[in-house]
């Protein structure tokens, strides 16, 4: 076997921890959904938080609703990858979850906050940070607003929050304009990013 053999043959396959991040409103929630139905050889992480639902939110599909005390709870056992405390209730990515993916040799997806993002920077410096941005800083207001599931001072406190997200945009890998009624597009854009992650001469090695 010569030295270069290596150079044929099957591209050795090495699974991704990918995050989905950007402000709130900007559509983290319905990429992650068109990617879950578009690929069914990924995992989604299923995020867990102290809110309650939204209307046609489903516990165990759009997340895993706890109380406030189970939350904490789970915080001191160390259960829980990575937390936070999101405007007025506590988010966080369950420890087990992520890991049995991987070991599995599936990608994992997971959307955050960018909070959260920064977190797992710190903790896997291999993983994947998407940041999703709108068209306009305009588009994004009207879409926010547009949900109408916040109080005005909410509302604002999001738009400041969000101004102070974009200075953090240095730890991300890529950036993904998710345009509106451009879904299908921004979908495309990840899934080339994630073709060609697999396809590095060094890939990326998580551990966590």
């Amino acid at each position: 076997m010569t030295e270069n053999s290596t150079y044929f043959g099957s591209v050795p396959f090495s699974p991704l921890l990918l995050v989905i991040s950007g402000p709130s409103g900007i559509g983290k929630d319905a990429v992650v959904q068109a990617l879950r139905t578009r690929y069914s050889n990924q995992h989604f992480v299923i995020t867990m938080t102290s809110r309650p639902p939204r209307p046609c939110e489903k516990n165990g599909v759009d997340y895993f609703f706890v109380s406030r005390e189970e939350f904490e709870r789970l915080v001191a056992a160390g259960e829980l990858l990575e937390h936070a405390k999101v405007y007025s209730d506590y988010k966080g990515i369950p420890r087990r979850q992520v890991k049995e993916a991987l070991e599995s040799g599936k990608d994992v997806i997971m959307r955050l906050d960018v909070q959260g993002a920064m977190t797992i920077r710190s903790l896997c410096p291999e993983a994947v940070l998407i940041f999703l941005t709108a068209s306009s800083r305009e588009e994004w207001i009207n879409r926010l607003a547009s949900r109408c599931s916040e109080s005005p001072e909410e509302f604002e406190l999001r738009v400041r929050t969000a101004e102070q997200e974009f200075s953090h945009l240095d730890i991300f890998d890529y950036i993904v304009v998710n345009a509106e009624n451009k879904l299908e597009q921004t979908v495309d854009v990840i899934q080339d990013i994630i073709t060609a992650e697999h396809h590095r001469v060094h890939p990326r090695q998580v551990t966590l």
